[in-house]
């Protein structure tokens, strides 16, 4: 009885010794990756901001893909203010 279970705990830990072994932590990307915009501007990892090209425009956020920098499309179109200079009604 006690060389099944000591076999057991044997294929349990080397079950999970293969498990973990095939993990692997990821560091944090560098401090000094950053993403260039049109302008030469640069824009840290996980920053976002409005690309234009041509007569297109839509939101994009610096992320790091296979160890490169790029730019991720968030979606069409960016966003906007806009301010109404009409009077605002006064209720009584």
């Amino acid at each position: 009885m006690k060389s099944v279970a000591a076999l057991l705990l044997v294929v349990l830990v080397s079950v999970f010794a293969g498990m973990f072994s095939t993990l692997s932590f990821a560091s944090p990307p560098d401090a000094r990756c950053t993403c260039r915009n049109r302008d030469g501007s640069k824009l840290e990892i996980g920053q976002t901001v409005c690309i234009r090209v041509g007569d297109m425009a839509y939101l994009a956020r610096c992320e790091m893909e296979l160890n490169v920098t790029t730019w991720r499309k968030i979606r069409d179109g960016c966003p906007e203010a806009r301010l109404s200079l009409d009077k605002p009604s006064i209720i009584p």
